[in-house]
């Protein structure tokens, strides 16, 4: 069969693809395979990042610190707090290198599934490898998440890429959100073993830490077990440039071409600043949620496991209600809207009391309830504003701050806490990312941005 491409005269020219539209039944079951590469790869975001290595990473880093409280990685003094946040910080500064080479050539050679697959076993590797971290042994946590995270985050944007392929324009709000949905259920339904075998440690035989390793080692087990589905469910799409090489030159050329490109769609530019501003927000209150919970307001390894349990239950139902509500009131204005409940649910965890973890749950709840729509809603919206037969290159740039990619929201939590001791201070200073992506991102007529592609523009967007 040949290959989607979506283009308003549906003839593909010039966009170095083929325009067949695939027939429905094909198109499902590609969606559905799509679908499980969330169901894989999101057990990584939620046990690893959220729960479970920034609190241990942090306990880790505490044991290798001197008297007064810092590590020294190359010789630069860290404070512990702040060492899991920085290296966070570091996975991104490195994607952001490696992900548009991965995306340029991903379309130059259309070999998407290999890409993906290459980069999904890595990370899946350093996941796994995460079991061999105990002690003093915080460098070796650094790197495994580095590894880890830049892998994670470059299979995402050919994954990503995959959805103006599989998805026709009126299709991509709802498909977008039931593959979020999928993840969700994977991530609570992982959840709810670690969060067994963390109790109950003792009944198998287990230290702590042993179980601890063991929920971080199986994120990378469930990541290399269920990417299987996606890379024999999903095809790749021939392409017509056969006279340019595909090799790492080229594929830095056609980076440098992907960064010229952009400035011929300055609104697809102006979304794309509005979306890196909020989702620094949205990736940064993933990631140190866990370690605000522990440190800052005492509570247990039991009780943050259940809250990150409870935005995994909501996620769900989240993900489905924002992804009706953009059909009747527009993607942009859903997004608009939970951006405001963003703002409002960070603005609250400052005053939450230490030691009473009914406030830590309310707020998990209402985090549940806007993260992966506005996430899902993004992702879908952004699919509109891409040229034709350049997806994955252009969702290379999207993937910078997407999904805990983030680098400088970490980097601000870090410095907050560096400089004042307080992650009360840290986690207030990420409202400043909602506030101004919400204004950003209100001044973008996106109808016109989806225009200028070249791409149909949906009745309600």
């Amino acid at each position: 069969m040949t290959a989607v491409a979506d283009d308003a005269s549906g003839t593909g020219a010039g966009t170095g693809v083929h325009a067949t539209t695939t027939p429905d039944p094909a198109r499902r079951r590609e969606q559905r395979a799509w679908y499980v590469y969330d169901f894989a790869v999101t057990v990584f975001s939620t046990s690893v990042l959220t729960v479970f290595l920034g609190p241990y990473l942090t306990d880790i880093t505490n044991a290798a610190a001197d008297a007064h409280g810092f590590v020294h990685p190359l010789g630069i003094p860290v404070r512990a707090g702040a060492y899991f946040a920085y290296a966070v910080s570091a996975s991104v500064l490195l994607s952001v290198f490696v992900m548009p080479l991965a995306g340029a050539i991903a379309d130059r050679t259309g070999r998407k599934k290999p890409v993906m697959g290459l980069f999904a076993y890595i990370g899946a590797a350093a996941t796994a490898g995460m079991f061999f971290l105990h002690g003093d042994r915080y460098l070796l946590g650094g790197l495994l998440l580095v590894v880890a995270n830049v892998s994670y985050s470059t299979s995402i944007v050919v994954y990503n890429a995959y959805l103006p392929q599989i998805a026709e324009p009126h299709e991509r709000d709802a498909v977008s959100s039931r593959g979020w949905a999928s993840g969700y259920v994977a991530g609570a339904g992982m959840l709810v073993v670690n969060l067994a075998l963390f109790l109950d440690h003792d009944a198998f035989g287990l230290t702590k830490t042993t179980a601890v390793r063991l929920c971080l080692a199986s994120a990378g087990v469930w990541w290399a077990i269920w990417t299987l589905v996606p890379l024999i469910g999903l095809r790749d799409r021939p392409v017509t440039r056969t006279s340019d090489s595909a090799g790492v030159g080229q594929g830095f050329r056609q980076l440098a071409e992907t960064v010229r490109d952009l400035r011929r769609y300055p609104l697809t530019l102006s979304f794309l600043l509005a979306y890196l501003i909020y989702n620094d927000g949205v990736q940064t209150v993933i990631s140190q949620a866990s370690l605000y919970g522990s440190e800052q307001l005492k509570l247990g390894q039991t009780t943050l496991i259940a809250a990150v349990l409870l935005v995994q239950v909501l996620a769900v139902a989240g993900a489905l209600l924002l992804g009706r509500l953009a059909r009747r009131f527009g993607a942009k204005r859903t997004v608009l809207g939970s951006l405001v409940a963003w703002t409002a649910t960070v603005g609250i965890g400052y005053f939450l009391p230490a030691g009473q973890p009914i406030g830590f749950f309310v707020l998990a709840a209402a985090i549940g309830m806007v993260l992966g729509g506005s996430q899902a809603l993004s992702r879908s919206l952004f699919s509109h504003l891409v040229p034709v037969g350049k997806e994955a290159e252009y969702f290379a740039v999207y993937q910078v701050s997407d999904r805990g990619t983030s680098w400088l929201g970490p980097l601000m939590f870090g410095l907050a806490f560096q400089l004042t001791g307080s992650y009360r201070v840290a986690i207030v200073s990420l409202v400043v990312f909602f506030a101004v992506g919400f204004v950003l991102l209100a001044r973008v007529p996106v109808a016109r941005a989806v225009a200028a592609t070249g791409r149909p523009v949906p009745d309600v967007i």
